[in-house]
């Protein structure tokens, strides 16, 4: 019972270090291409379904009614707004400065949509997972808008249009955000048993987004092996992503505390799709900079498991 205990308690830094140990692992047997190719494939499509079953014993769980606006969602989304086109302009204005690669990396660090499992760890630290599944919905509506109005000013790539890009971004997230509220809307009206059965299991998704995370553990840690980064660009875009992570988190909690909701506000500015991000760097901005979000999302897992086992602590005195 212990061990049970023990890994129920510390189920994400767990999750963090069998990531680590796997790729190394996985990097040091000689496998044949074939293997390799179907382990690949088998990630690929293993992280969009564990997201797409999160998501729908989330929103089976919560009123869909309750997914609308409120005040700090307005105030977040100006912050992740005006920092990225407020740091854009910089490199606008001087785009030959020699640390480019680092307000590249904060830039990605800003913009990088809400981690869709926010919502998993907002509702065990006892916040509002409808306000938070709303900014989700909000974040990355602004983002699939914002990134390809500002990026071919600074980053210009033949024959990518905004469409072009508003299009592989969206792709990317909204069938993953909307597939499994519509399910969810439609388990309620033509199949409530169903949907009540399902919502009474959301609990799973906790364990759910621990497989995920050690998979995107495992895909971060290849990302910064492989990088052809130089050690102190690495070491700087690691600063700069730790930097970012604290203020988000801070300033996120800060803007929620008026309206009771600071353990809401502060994971949708803080916890982030660092998966998304990672793609949004090599696609969109200077491919080293995805660096920076491979080491986000140690810290903010780091954070997130410090958050949890502080509110473990609270619940054991009560």
């Amino acid at each position: 019972m212990n061990i049970v205990r023990f890994i129920k308690n510390w189920t994400l830094p767990i999750s963090m270090i069998i990531g680590v140990v796997l790729y190394f692992v996985y990097s040091a047997l000689s496998l044949p291409a074939e293997v390799r190719n179907i382990a690949s494939h088998t990630v690929t499509v293993l992280q969009p379904l564990l997201i797409f079953t999160m998501l729908l014993l989330t929103f089976c769980k919560v009123d869909v009614r309750q997914l609308k606006p409120c005040r700090w969602h307005v105030t977040l989304l100006l912050i992740q707004s005006l920092a990225f086109v407020g740091m854009a302009t910089v490199l606008y204005l001087f785009p030959s400065i020699s640390w480019r690669i680092l307000v590249e990396g904060a830039m990605l660090c800003l913009i990088c949509p809400t981690a869709t499992a926010a919502a998993v760890v907002t509702h065990k630290l006892g916040g509002n997972a409808a306000h938070l599944t709303s900014y989700i919905v909000m974040i990355n509506i602004v983002t699939a808008i914002l990134v390809p109005f500002t990026l071919p000013v600074i980053h210009p790539q033949e024959g990518m249009t905004f469409m072009t890009s508003f299009l592989m971004i969206s792709v990317k997230v909204f069938p993953l955000l909307l597939c499994p509220f519509i399910m969810a809307v439609i388990l309620r009206s033509l199949a409530p048993k169903v949907h009540a059965f399902i919502g009474r299991y959301h609990g799973v998704s906790f364990y759910l987004w621990a497989v995920a995370l050690t998979l995107a553990i495992a895909i971060t840690v290849k990302s910064i092996v492989h990088s052809d980064v130089s050690v102190w660009y690495q070491t700087g875009l690691a600063a700069v992503s730790l930097v970012s992570c604290i203020l988000q988190f801070y300033v996120g909690k800060k803007a929620g505390r008026p309206y009771n909701d600071d353990i809401s506000a502060g994971q949708a500015l803080g916890q982030k799709n660092t998966v998304l991000a990672i793609w949004m760097g090599y696609t969109f901005f200077t491919p080293v900079t995805s660096v920076a979000m491979g080491f986000y999302s140690v810290w903010h897992n780091v954070f997130n498991s410090y958050q949890l086992y502080r509110q473990r602590k609270l619940e054991e005195e009560q």
